[in-house]
């Protein structure tokens, strides 16, 4: 959240630096050349704008669930055949039934290029999985959680991601608990689930 703040607060100096820098100092020969790194610092300022919500949320999660260190969790990169949305995914145990799997999707793309290249796939390379192993998890795979891979020193999370269940931000979805019990689904809604009502039953 710190770098967010940081990374926002540059690209905003950036911006209108560059555009003072061009319309001052320079002649109109130089548009072009400044032109570029305007348009740049532009792009970057909106991205970071952009980002805020999801590191709030993310934020508010690790608040409410510790990190834990998982080995070998399995990943893909195409469509896993439990969940309903394609793309990138981790499959996570049950925290109530240690013998089902449950898929966790990358419904968010924004700065997930990262996670891409280390993805368990064809043409993923072994120096760049390992990178992501063990992995760092916080949340509950059956609502939302957080991931991350380890820094250079293994000792700190870094690259963090919110994965979560399209249906508790989505009231148009119908939620399944996989068995999570009425403790379970108060935490997640103290970590930011929205669509957690009553008529959420867990599946037969």
């Amino acid at each position: 959240m710190t770098m967010n703040v940081l990374g926002q607060i540059g690209w905003t100096v950036a911006y209108p630096g560059l555009f003072y820098i061009l319309i001052v100092f320079t002649s109109q020969a130089f548009v072009f050349l400044f032109l570029p790194f305007i348009l740049y610092s532009l792009y970057r300022f909106v991205v970071q704008i952009t980002y805020f919500p999801a590191a709030l949320r993310m934020r508010r999660i690790l608040q409410t669930y510790p990190w834990r260190l998982l080995k070998t969790v399995p990943s893909g990169l195409g469509k896993h055949p439990n969940a309903e949305d394609d793309g990138m995914w981790f499959e996570f145990r049950n925290p109530s039934n240690s013998e089902e799997k449950i898929p966790m999707v990358f419904i968010k793309h924004q700065r997930s290029h990262w996670w891409l290249k280390r993805l368990d796939g064809p043409r993923t390379k072994p120096h760049r999985r390992a990178e992501i192993e063990p992995l760092w998890f916080a949340g509950d795979p059956r609502f939302l959680a957080v991931v991350a891979a380890s820094d250079r020193g293994g000792e700190a999370p870094k690259r963090l991601h919110m994965l979560y269940q399209r249906p508790v931000f989505d009231s148009r979805r119908t939620l399944e608990t996989w068995d999570a019990n009425s403790v379970d689904i108060e935490q997640a809604r103290r970590a930011g689930a929205q669509y957690l009502d009553s008529t959420s039953q867990p599946r037969a």
